[in-house]
């Protein structure tokens, strides 16, 4: 059985953007490319690579990418 998710959590990357403060979406998928300590999607559909937000928000703020720090 795979684990429990609470569905309010799963994001893509426009919601990630959207929740940064991010004018476009597809740095998320930079930042995948580029760091290694990015979260990793907990499941792919069709090309939509879906995450879970507490686990990018951790990231975020450990990095300092939360809304008004530059990218």
């Amino acid at each position: 059985m795979g684990r429990k998710v609470d569905v309010d959590d799963l994001v893509g990357a426009a919601e990630i953007a959207d929740r940064l403060g991010i004018k476009r979406p597809h740095l998320i998928h930079d930042w995948r490319r580029r760091h290694p300590e990015f979260p990793q999607p907990v499941v792919e559909l069709k090309g939509t690579l879906i995450w879970l937000w507490p686990e990018v928000d951790r990231w975020a703020t450990a990095t300092g990418r939360r809304p008004n720090s530059s990218d």
